[in-house]
């Protein structure tokens, strides 16, 4: 259904050799996926909401042998930390349904999801698998996203 839109928008990438195809698409989606999360949440709010939680963690380690005031304090932050994933949840719902899409675009395409899922892609020292495609795509996209969102100031 969306396989002509997805050809024209990434097919370039998946003409790349392997690996490099699927790493070159993990920062595509990684790039836009957290460029959609700055622009849809408020980021001085969740700043904010970040900095009272480290507050309170830091009051938290000072008070590690006072039971009562521990649970005051973990009381505290488990509801500032329920509001920050409240407001994270909105970019989710817009990023999740074209990633699913995605996905079923590149296990169906015979470039990369073709191929069995172990049968390329980087090897894992210890065990002398092959990560495929997706295992490939999973370990790129939470290094980019790391470097993406320390870079774009990401809260």
């Amino acid at each position: 259904m969306f396989d002509k839109f997805f050809n024209l928008t990434l097919g370039w990438a998946i003409n790349l050799p392997s690996p490099w195809n699927i790493i070159t698409i993990s920062f595509i989606l990684t790039f836009i996926i957290t460029l959609l999360y700055k622009l849809l949440t408020d980021q001085v709010l969740l700043k904010e909401l970040k900095n009272q939680v480290k507050k309170y963690q830091k009051e938290m380690r000072n008070h590690k042998y006072d039971a009562q005031k521990l649970m005051e304090l973990q009381k505290k932050a488990m509801a500032l930390n329920l509001k920050y994933m409240k407001h994270s949840m909105k970019p989710m719902l817009f990023t999740f349904i074209p990633i699913i899409l995605i996905f079923g675009w590149l296990k169906n395409h015979p470039a990369i999801g073709g191929k069995d899922i172990l049968s390329w892609g980087f090897k894992l020292p210890l065990f002398g698998t092959g990560l495929g495609w997706l295992g490939t795509y999973i370990i790129f996209s939470m290094i980019f996203s790391t470097i993406i969102r320390k870079i774009l100031k990401v809260y």
